[in-house]
């Protein structure tokens, strides 16, 4: 019991409920569309709006980035829904520096390209439809993610 409080001081079933919602909604838009749900690509076609680089103006980023943008927009509201719905309305804050941050965003951003794909489309629809590709990103993703965070861990106390 005290192991899972320190884990989840706010519980579990929010983080349950959040799995379910999510592997639902990208299950949904592959079955009814027949298109892939990763994030790393919508961030992509977003940018083909404003950045005119050859990677940016790729067809696959500028073909598809109007039910992209539809779809970045649903996880926007939905967060906007269940800030307001579901919480207190009080801000969330972190005490992890903006600099660390950054530097975390841009190795995310960087591993995302080099592994063709982020961590939802590989860890949510590459392994749903059974992908050996996106097993093998996943495995790569957390052992990087343990052992980034253990190295920070004792750099960083």
């Amino acid at each position: 019991m005290t192991f899972s409080l320190s884990l989840f001081p706010l519980g579990w079933q929010h983080y349950l409920l959040g799995g379910l919602l999510i592997g639902a909604g990208t299950g949904l838009l592959f079955v009814l569309t027949g298109r892939i749900g990763g994030m790393s690509t919508v961030f992509s076609s977003s940018w083909s709006y404003v950045v005119q680089r050859p990677f940016f103006q790729q067809a696959r980023f500028t073909d598809s980035r109007g039910w992209r943008l539809v779809y970045a927009s649903g996880l926007i509201l939905g967060a906007l829904v269940w800030r307001l719905g579901f919480t207190s309305g009080a801000a969330q804050a972190t005490a992890v520096p903006a600099w660390q941050l950054l530097v975390g965003g841009f190795f995310v951003g960087y591993g995302a390209r080099l592994g063709n794909g982020c961590t939802s489309g590989h860890g949510i629809c590459g392994l749903g439809s059974l992908q050996l590709p996106s097993l093998y990103a996943v495995l790569t993703f957390m052992a990087t993610a343990f052992l980034t965070a253990n190295l920070a861990a004792r750099w960083l106390a």
